[in-house]
C-alpha cells in the first residue's frame, strides 16, 4: 500500500473514530503538547478574506466551569468531565466592517499588504458585505457570518484531535446572553468586540460509542 493510500485511510479512520462524546473520563488528561497541536490547527484555519474573526478561550478553572454549567444545558456532562473545554468567540459586526480598525490592522500588521493593495481589498470586501452577501444592514446576520467561519476552525480542531486519538464534542446548547454576561463580568470576554459562537469539549471517552451513522453518499452528493 502506497503512502498516499495509507494517509487517506488514516484520515478516514479518524472521521470514523470521531463522535460527539457526551461524557469523558475525568481521570485522563490531554498532554500540553497534544492540546497545543489541536489549538494550532484552529489558529491556522482559513477564514473569509483571511480576517480571522475568532478567539479561543480555554476554560480549565473548575470554578469557571461551575459558573457556566447552569446556562450550558448541552454540556451538563462535558463541562465537569472534559480534559479541556473551549469557548469559541466571534468578532462583533462593528469589528468586521471594512472601515474598522480591526480589519485595517489585520491587513496592515498581519497580512502586511502594501497600502494600495489593502485599499483595493477593502473596497472589494466592502462591496461583498453590502451587495454580494447583503450582510452589513443586518447585525445578527453579520455576527452569524463570523460564527460560520469559527466553525471551520472548530471542525479542523475536532478532526485533528481525532487523528491523534482524542475525543471531542461541539456544543450549541447554551443560553447565549447568560454565558456572555458571565464572561464579560469575569473579564474574560470584551463584550464590545466579541460574542460567543459555540463551545467544544476535548478529552477521552468514558464509554465505548456506537458506530458512525450517516446517510449514504448518493443521498448527499450530486454531480452536475
Amino acid at each position: 500500500m502506497d503512502t498516499v493510500t495509507t494517509t487517506k485511510n488514516q484520515i478516514l479512520s479518524a472521521y470514523e473514530f470521531r463522535h460527539a462524546t457526551k461524557e469523558f473520563d475525568s481521570h485522563k488528561k490531554i498532554s500540553d503538547s497534544d492540546f497545543d497541536f489541536i489549538l494550532e490547527t484552529g489558529r491556522l484555519s482559513p477564514s473569509s478574506f483571511g480576517f480571522e474573526p475568532w478567539r479561543f478561550v480555554v476554560v480549565q478553572s473548575n470554578a469557571m466551569r461551575e459558573k457556566l454549567l447552569p446556562y450550558s444545558w448541552g454540556a451538563k456532562k462535558q463541562l465537569p468531565t472534559a480534559s479541556h473545554f473551549v469557548l469559541i468567540l466571534s468578532r462583533l459586526p462593528k469589528d468586521m466592517l471594512a472601515s474598522s480598525d480591526y480589519i485595517k490592522g489585520v491587513m496592515e500588521n498581519v497580512q502586511q499588504l502594501p497600502a494600495e493593495v489593502a485599499q483595493g481589498k477593502a473596497k472589494v470586501y466592502d462591496a461583498f458585505l453590502k451587495s454580494d452577501f447583503g450582510l452589513e444592514e443586518n447585525e445578527r446576520a453579520m455576527f452569524e457570518w463570523g460564527c460560520r467561519q469559527t466553525y471551520i476552525a472548530l471542525g479542523n480542531m475536532m478532526t485533528a484531535a481525532a487523528q491523534i486519538g482524542i475525543d471531542s464534542c461541539p456544543i450549541e446548547g447554551f443560553n447565549k446572553n447568560k454565558i456572555e454576561q458571565i464572561l464579560s463580568e469575569e473579564g474574560i470576554m470584551d463584550a464590545e468586540h466579541f460574542g460567543i459562537s459555540c463551545m467544544v469539549a476535548f478529552g477521552y471517552r468514558l464509554n465505548e460509542l456506537r458506530g458512525k451513522t450517516r446517510r449514504p453518499a448518493d443521498q448527499v452528493i450530486e454531480w452536475v
